[in-house]
């Protein structure tokens, strides 16, 4: 099995791209969503660590962002809660999906939480500043202190961009965009 690693900036279009492999996709995004809506156990260490901004379940995304404008570490403390519960459940999607022949991490920080692994197959997905800034803005929830406490996070855009083994540029074009994953996911199978 062949682990192929989505990553680039926020909103570039790294879920969208992911999609289009046709492989099984763990997202952690959604993940994280999960956790917030269905998992009572996230909830209790939330209000047990943000007690002034976790109020009740479903925990909601307004709190959460409450929460990390209210006070710098605690970024850190719900990374610290979320982080080893994501790591399971890709673990779970791992085996779930071993006989697979590729699967697809869409994990916005994984370079920076060293979830990769030296087999890895990275691709970068690039796309111009000016559409990335359209389309985050457009985000129901968008909040820009929160947007750039989440920047602070990632490793610089060149640095994830010099370690991938592809780049696929993101014009927001869906036939552009699937044709360079289908000749990337070729790359990718011929040297399996």
């Amino acid at each position: 099995m062949i682990r192929v690693a989505v990553v680039g900036d926020i909103g570039s279009g790294k879920s969208f791209a992911a999609k289009l492999f046709g492989y099984p996709v763990f997202n952690a995004d959604n993940e994280v969503s999960y956790l917030y809506k269905k998992n009572k156990k996230c909830y209790n260490a939330l209000k047990k660590k943000l007690p002034k901004f976790i109020f009740s379940f479903p925990v909601k995304k307004k709190e959460i962002s409450n929460a990390i404008i209210g006070d710098k570490n605690n970024l850190k403390k719900i990374i610290k809660i979320i982080h080893p519960m994501i790591s399971s459940s890709m673990n779970k999607f791992i085996k779930r999906h071993k006989s697979k022949k590729i699967l697809i991490l869409d994990i916005p920080l994984l370079m920076e939480n060293k979830i990769n692994k030296q087999n890895d197959v990275i691709i970068f997905i690039e796309a111009k500043k000016k559409e990335i800034n359209k389309r985050i803005k457009k985000r129901v929830n968008y909040d820009e202190k929160i947007m750039r406490k989440f920047k602070k996070l990632q490793l610089p855009v060149e640095l994830k961009k010099k370690k991938s083994d592809f780049i696929i540029k993101n014009n927001f074009k869906v036939n552009d965009v699937k044709k360079n994953v289908k000749n990337i996911t070729k790359k990718i199978l011929l040297h399996a």
